[in-house]
């Protein structure tokens, strides 16, 4: 497989909510992503108030590269959880420094998307914003690793200041 770069641009930024990237405590946290005005205007948002939920793509703008991790490693670095590899994580140590997540659309004004429990930081870039479609929720039986549970018991807990 040959690789082939492309350059990926933000089209919003997230404004507000949380300054520091932290594992827990994410319920609750309200912020804004503030569309890019020079690329697009107020019909780029038509209909999205229709939504509940959306889905984001973020970069993990705050992340030191030097961190990248490929291999296999414990979750939280927590002896109690299995070693898993890259790919078995969510968290920021990506090749490609991406992250997604899904949040509650509370507003639209305008090219303002006020959101809540949104996992990025004040300033992050957005790279993409979608609605969220219950159809393309998962299919058939879901399960996942039991430590995932264990580690996410407090992920959405209402955040503590």
């Amino acid at each position: 497989m040959q690789e082939q770069p492309f350059e990926v641009v933000p089209v919003a930024h997230v404004v507000g909510g949380r300054v520091e990237p932290t594992d827990d405590h994410w319920g609750g946290t309200r912020s804004v992503i503030r569309i890019d005005p020079a690329r697009f205007g107020p019909d780029s948002t038509k209909g999205l108030e229709d939504f509940s939920h959306l889905e984001v793509v973020f970069r993990f703008h705050l992340t030191d590269p030097a961190d990248l991790n490929p291999g296999a490693r414990r979750p939280r670095d927590n002896s109690a959880w299995p070693e898993v590899g890259i790919f078995g994580h969510r968290n920021m140590r990506r090749l490609n420094w991406l992250g997604v997540s899904r949040c509650r659309l509370l507003k639209v004004d305008g090219l303002d998307l006020h959101v809540e429990d949104l996992d990025a930081v004040d300033g992050t870039p957005v790279l993409d914003i979608k609605p969220w479609f219950v159809d393309f929720g998962p299919r058939g039986n879901v399960h996942q690793a039991a430590w995932t549970t264990e580690m996410l018991g407090d992920y959405f807990a209402p955040h503590r200041d």
